[in-house]
């Protein structure tokens, strides 16, 4: 279960997120959806650990454990995936090196056993087939000329690897085709399971059509303005964001 206490969050000085309060039980996949510049990444790269932010008050626990005690890599040992907006190119790392390094290190960080060459191979080939992700792509540097659709079926075999308690994917249908979508999509509800929770940001309704979501909230000026059932997602693709648009923060 994800928890988020009163958060209040700056950068530069300004104010990004004020008095943020979230939860998202266990097996479920909660929706933030709301105009440019609320604070929706923001709150992303909060709870993930990115340092350029000033966390002046608030709480955030995963399964009890308060994140904001721990670095990134702890943060994500602790059962913490976030999907980026916009996948990084790594030159010169092999898709296949990063991955075991990745999951190694996460097993390492909880007293496992590292996974064997032979045994980690069998999963990556388990996950790859399902997100149509080709072998020669994990020979290839991470990301490094990918497409956009590439880049996001990588972020989501990240993530069947690693099983994460809970998964951040932030505007995960950004520079998507429709068949992409579905791709990425159908890999994300293999994921779902009543022991891990999804916090989904978007935009746009369409996402939602495919990873449909149990609970939907309307973030506006850093904090939940709203909150309803998936219905409400529809009801912001018909009516849009001008009542909950005023002076906005940053994205």
């Amino acid at each position: 279960m994800l928890e988020v206490k009163n958060l209040n969050v700056s950068i530069g000085g300004r104010k990004i997120l004020n008095d943020f309060n979230l939860t998202v039980q266990d097996g479920e996949v909660a929706a933030i959806m709301g105009p440019n510049g609320t604070g929706k990444s923001t709150l992303s790269y909060v709870i993930a650990g990115r340092k350029d932010y000033t966390v002046e008050t608030g709480e955030v626990f995963l399964n009890g454990v308060n994140l904001l005690e721990l670095e990134p890599d702890v943060r994500a040992a602790k059962g913490l995936f976030l999907a980026f907006q916009y996948p990084l190119e790594i030159p010169g790392v092999a898709t296949l090196t990063f991955l075991k390094a990745a999951l190694n290190a996460q097993r390492k960080q909880r007293g496992e056993e590292e996974l064997s060459t032979p045994d980690f191979m069998k999963r990556v080939k388990q996950a790859s087939d399902k997100l149509g992700i080709k072998s020669d792509m994990l020979k290839r540097a991470l990301n490094v000329g990918f497409s956009g659709g590439e880049k996001k079926r990588m972020d989501i075999l990240q993530m069947a690897l690693l099983e994460p308690s809970f998964g951040i994917l932030d505007e995960t249908d950004s520079g998507l085709d429709i068949d992409a979508l579905r791709v990425v999509a159908e890999g994300v509800n293999s994921l779902r399971a009543p022991n891990r929770g999804f916090l989904v940001i978007t935009h746009y309704q369409r996402l939602l059509d495919y990873i449909v979501p149990d609970t939907v909230h309307v973030m506006a000026q850093g904090q939940i303005v709203r909150t309803g059932g998936k219905e409400l997602a529809l009801e912001l693709e018909k009516s849009g964001y001008r009542d909950y648009v005023t002076e906005q923060a940053v994205a």
